[in-house]
């Protein structure tokens, strides 16, 4: 399979998940601006999703481009990412609807860690495949923010069966770190284009 063959369907994948999301937002009756503070909860849950969402389509962007070539491991890896952001419509509408109590907002911080591991896994098997001391591996080093993150998430989970709002804050902040694009990769690819010319 070729890359972008590869990298086309998870683009399409996300914005499949990202449509039934914004679905899961249902408009109000009534025309009054109070009828929006229900949604609210709804609507933060949404925006954060969305923003997760986006981080990993720009850095899967740059992680694909940065691979040599597709395998069958990266393919069942990137199909194990998209199954856990599969899940993001699910436990974005459970924990807006309900509040961001308990078991929402711990459901919700499972899913943000088992992506994040399955996003490492994808990672390491493109480095593995093109050899730890390739441009790529060099770029990624130690990936302070990549082994940080699922840190936050699990505190975030258990956290969340105490005080759940602590927990939204450690989601947001997680997201807040990885807001501007892993440039890391970013200068590989465009050093691997360059190359080439």
């Amino acid at each position: 399979m070729e890359k972008n063959r590869l990298e086309a369907f998870s683009d399409g994948v996300l914005a499949i998940i990202i449509t039934i999301m914004v679905l899961g937002l249902q408009v109000p009756i009534g025309s009054d601006i109070s009828v929006l503070k229900p949604l609210l909860p709804v609507f933060l849950t949404y925006a954060l999703s969305f923003i997760y969402l986006g981080i990993y389509w720009n850095n899967h962007h740059h992680l694909i481009k940065a691979a040599h070539k597709v395998n069958a491991a990266m393919m069942w890896a990137n199909l194990h990412l998209l199954f856990w952001l599969s899940l993001f419509p699910f436990v974005t509408g459970w924990m807006g609807e309900n509040h961001f109590t308990t078991a929402p907002t711990a459901l919700y911080g499972a899913v943000l860690l088992l992506a994040a591991v399955a996003y490492f896994i994808l990672q390491n098997i493109i480095v593995a495949q093109q050899g730890r001391e390739s441009k790529l591996a060099k770029s990624i080093g130690r990936d302070f923010k990549g082994k940080l993150s699922p840190v936050f998430y699990a505190a975030g989970i258990a956290v969340s069966f105490f005080e759940p709002w602590i927990s939204c804050c450690l989601y947001v902040l997680v997201a807040l770190m990885w807001l501007i694009p892993d440039r890391r990769i970013e200068r590989v690819v465009a050093e691997s284009g360059s190359d080439a010319h």
